[in-house]
């Protein structure tokens, strides 16, 4: 699925991302659900109720029949999941392959935390086929600071012990989710993250938005590309590594972003122009669009909808998720006009959002860091295939008024590209 304009038929979903706790034992000082303006899972059940887990199964199972789809992910989140204990993700799982088709198999993952990891834990998601990510912001406690609990004490000390007991179950370790903090040094945040021999790391930018925009650059000035410029020193590192002396993990970013340079698609939300293929059931059975539109306002991410009442066919014709499935019809005027449009495809999605008229419809706050970014892994790129190691020859110039800083510095008046749902 290419996610080039012109599509008409709607791409069925993939990946069903289950709620399975509303609440998280954590209080992440830059979480963008518990500390962000929806406060929707106030009114959600902690804990996903059994019939709502047997009703999510029927429904995925009748999207893969329709569909015919032959693979499918699900992926098991909160909150934190695991303040269940397993056993509501393992009937999650049970119920899930107990309805799928036989023509459809499907791969299970939870995101956790780490802290209520445990041996008996692995034990029981590995047996029943599960992969386990982690959630951390580098490999010390120092740079887990912001990772405390709701009294305040740091999370580190569990979430270490998890590192350890999965690093010593590759079969199980999918690998670290770390969102990017600016203040840290790219350098050490890398280091400690492969000392802990993930298979995967997947950087993401803090969700921000034009309304409500990132943190700054302590240091420095104003503007200027901070994220992007933390990313690259990043990708260097990666790049350069020796995977003979030192195993190299996959990051997700950079092989997206190198796989799009090389013309293929992305599977990622995040960069490119691939249709969205992910829903989010809620502890409720409210069938939503991926968490991240949380960051924006209050019901961003809703679409009305719940497994009770409607299908995911309901979902796909909702006109939120309809046009995240346009491609490059589904951007802006700036980004259509942008020379890195199909590499960046218009960043994360809940990035653009900006109060008033046009809503999504504007470049990522982080466009200029994007930019930098992709830019510099086109010459890494180019210079690693050019035998002659010629200079790269430049990608084209963007027009002057399409991504770089405010997108309203020059941008017509235009139709609302998203309503509140």
């Amino acid at each position: 699925m290419s996610g080039q304009s012109g599509r008409t038929a709607a791409v069925p979903f993939r990946q069903f991302v289950i709620k399975i706790h509303s609440r998280c034992n954590l209080a992440c000082t830059y979480c963008y659900i518990y500390a962000g303006p929806d406060r929707s899972w106030r009114d959600r059940p902690p804990l996903v109720p059994a019939a709502t887990i047997r009703r999510t199964a029927l429904r995925i199972a009748e999207h893969a029949r329709t569909h015919r789809l032959r693979e499918i992910r699900i992926d098991l989140h909160g909150g934190e999941p695991l303040l269940t204990g397993p056993g509501p993700l393992l009937d999650q799982a049970a119920a899930v392959r107990a309805a799928l088709p036989a023509h459809c198999t499907a791969t299970f993952g939870v995101q956790t935390n780490g802290t209520l990891l445990t041996p008996y834990v692995i034990d029981d998601l590995a047996a029943a086929g599960f992969r386990v990510g982690l959630s951390l912001d580098g490999g010390t406690a120092a740079l887990n600071r912001r990772r405390l609990d709701h009294a305040g004490r740091p999370s580190w000390p569990a979430a270490a012990r998890a590192a350890g007991l999965l690093r010593d179950r590759p079969g199980v370790f999918a690998g670290i989710l770390c969102t990017l903090d600016i203040t840290a040094d790219p350098a050490e945040v890398y280091g400690s993250l492969r000392a802990l021999d993930p298979p995967m790391l997947d950087f993401l930018l803090p969700h921000a938005n034009w309304s409500s925009p990132p943190p700054a650059a302590p240091h420095g000035p104003a503007g200027g590309t901070p994220y992007g410029d933390w990313l690259c020193t990043v990708f260097d590192l990666w790049w350069d590594g020796d995977p003979r002396r030192e195993p190299q993990p996959r990051v997700r970013m950079f092989t997206e972003i190198v796989g799009l340079l090389l013309g293929r698609p992305s599977s990622s939300e995040a960069i490119g122009l691939s249709p969205v293929v992910a829903a989010v059931i809620d502890t409720d059975g409210a069938i939503e669009q991926v968490d991240s539109l949380r960051s924006a306002y209050e019901g961003a991410a809703a679409t009305g909808l719940d497994v009770f009442r409607h299908t995911f066919d309901d979902a796909l014709a909702h006109p939120a998720i309809a046009a995240r499935q346009r491609g490059r019809d589904g951007l802006g005027a700036q980004c259509r006009r942008c020379a890195l449009m199909a590499v960046c495809g218009g960043g994360n999605y809940a990035h653009r959002y900006r109060a008033g008229p046009t809503q999504f419809a504007n470049p990522s706050v982080y466009c200029a860091d994007l930019e930098r970014l992709i830019r510099h892994i086109a010459a890494r790129l180019d210079a690693a295939v050019s035998p002659a190691r010629r200079p790269p020859p430049p990608l084209p110039d963007s027009p002057p008024d399409s991504v770089r800083g405010d997108p309203h510095r020059d941008a017509p008046p235009g139709p609302t590209h998203l309503p509140p749902t």
